[in-house]
């Protein structure tokens, strides 16, 4: 049986049958197995930096900025991961491969961390060896990561009925459930372990984790559809502007009129790109698919600066709770703890964004459109906009807690509460809309890739939340005193910074407000 393009094949080869292949159940798959990969990740990059410290006998500075730029590197590497799987593997073979090659880093990290010989003597750096070892290991996981968080949630989404989008929303809410699962078992059962039985536990039931998450991915072949990948898109968008240029000189009304076989391409967007057309090199399927992709990227670069917010609940809003007051009765809530706050909330709110879903879709027969609001360009603006309302809570609970401070007083670390909530609905809003539109917009060949930017968005709002905390300073201190100079928050301006970062994010909303209305 001749497998048409963009029909979906089974493990044989043969055109996938709808009762047998696919369904919830393969999809299903995928959640279970993104709650062991990202419980693995996220335990591992609190676990590093006890690592790097005690045992490779890095600085405390050194080991943070390895930390960071090991998980920076993870996300932008989505793309890559997203292109492989798009132009040459099935994303199937794509997760088998990375995931495979995370597990090894692991493994080759794990054998370091118990064998003395490839550890530095006490008080001394590693040599270059131990270096090696250390590095090749850690960027193995990092590229592994890459690879599976691009692949997975695509496979996942690949698996169900392309033509109910209700089915395709509800599996990525589902899968950054999942996501946030892991996520909570990683900041509480893991950092548990870590503390009382040694961080070095940590690679051993990663080590067992993620080996179990490749079984139980692998067993379900022969209940999946698989999509062939469609040779490189970027060879294919190269291709537009390369044709595009070279006939720039031509006339519009030339080019409009141009047609191949009994197809004519969307005039409205990048009519430039249409001068491609001309010749028999680039088909209307290329220039749409250039199309297409090169619409998105608006959309995902007005969604950096909200994971520029995100990225202060890893740091700033940690070393503000360390030195709240953090008992909670006789208990004492631990510092890398803290990120359950926000975990807890978006596992809360998903199954009340469904339920509120499948009201409004009841309904949604006597009141056409209402379902209109729960749209993904809608949500991702709802959560840009909770963003900044997060940013105005914080700056005002900083300039609460520093008071007290200077009182004598130390506030209870649940004030935190009020940014950790809204920031919390802002990334389940944003980033599970982020998953659902680009890959239900994004043309078939190109759906991996085009999934990946939502990772991307994360990657690279870290490293401009990192810029910002330098320019804030450089140009602070000009004008007198750093606003995070210093290590003591009680003499510092964080209020001034999240004050920033909440008119930046109402700006950008602005900005992504502008060009969601124009797609």
């Amino acid at each position: 049986m001749v497998i048409e393009n963009g029909e979906f094949e089974d493990w044989r080869g043969s055109k996938a049958e709808p009762g047998r292949h696919g369904g919830v159940p393969a999809a299903g798959i995928a959640c279970v197995v993104e709650v062991l990969e990202n419980m693995v990740f996220l335990s591992n990059a609190t676990n590093f930096v006890a690592y790097f410290l005690k045992s490779m006998h890095y600085s405390a500075a050194e080991s943070a900025n390895m930390v960071t730029n090991f998980m920076g590197t993870s996300f932008l590497l989505t793309i890559f991961g997203g292109f492989v799987s798009d132009s040459f593997l099935t994303r199937f073979k794509t997760f088998i491969i990375f995931c495979t090659l995370e597990l090894l880093g692991l493994v080759l990290l794990t054998i370091q961390a118990q064998n003395s010989r490839l550890l530095p003597e006490v008080n001394s750096k590693p040599s270059k060896t131990q270096e090696a070892i250390l590095y090749t290991g850690l960027y193995a996981i990092a590229a592994g990561v890459g690879g599976v968080k691009a692949a997975l949630p695509a496979h996942g989404a690949d698996q169900l009925n392309h033509s109910k989008q209700s089915l395709i929303s509800s599996f990525f809410n589902w899968f950054f459930f999942s996501l946030c699962f892991g996520g909570l078992i990683a900041s509480t059962v893991m950092i548990w372990i870590e503390e009382n039985l040694g961080w070095n536990w940590s690679f051993k039931i990663s080590v067992v984790t993620l080996s179990v998450a490749l079984c139980i991915f692998s067993m379900g072949f022969p209940i999946y559809r698989y999509k062939l990948p469609g040779g490189s898109p970027l060879t294919r968008i190269y291709k537009v502007f390369a044709s595009a240029i070279r006939n720039r000189k031509m006339s519009p009304p030339e080019a409009e009129n141009t047609e191949i076989g009994s197809e004519k391409r969307n005039r409205d967007k990048l009519r430039s790109l249409n001068k491609a057309l001309i010749g028999n090199s680039v088909t209307v399927t290329e220039v749409e698919e250039t199309k297409t992709f090169l619409g998105l990227l608006p959309i995902f670069a007005s969604t950096i600066m909200m994971n520029c917010c995100l990225a202060q609940l890893m740091t700033f809003s940690v070393q503000q709770g360390n030195i709240m007051d953090r008992s909670l009765n006789n208990f004492n809530i631990p510092t890398q703890s803290l990120s359950v706050f926000p975990i807890f909330i978006m596992l809360a709110s998903i199954p009340l964004y469904e339920y509120f879903i499948r009201m409004f879709r009841l309904k949604d027969n006597n009141h056409p459109g209402m379902l209109k609001m729960f749209q993904p360009l809608r949500r991702i603006g709802l959560g840009l906009a909770l963003a900044s309302g997060s940013m105005a809570a914080a700056a005002i609970v900083e300039v609460k807690r520093r008071d007290a401070a200077n009182n004598g007083v130390i506030l209870s670390v649940f004030w935190l509460g009020w940014q950790y909530l809204l920031l919390g609905i802002s990334d389940m809003l944003t980033l599970g809309g982020m998953l659902e539109f680009f890959y239900s917009e994004a043309p078939d060949s190109m759906r991996s890739m085009s999934t990946a930017l939502s990772w991307c968005s994360t990657s690279m709002g870290y490293f401009i939340s990192s810029v910002l905390v330098t320019i804030c300073n450089s140009v602070s201190g000009h004008f007198g005193k750093e606003w995070l100079g210093g290590r003591d928050l009680n003499r510092t301006r964080l209020d001034l910074f999240y004050t920033l970062l909440c008119i930046l994010n109402f700006i950008n909303l602005l900005n992504y407000i502008f060009w969601a209305r124009r797609y």
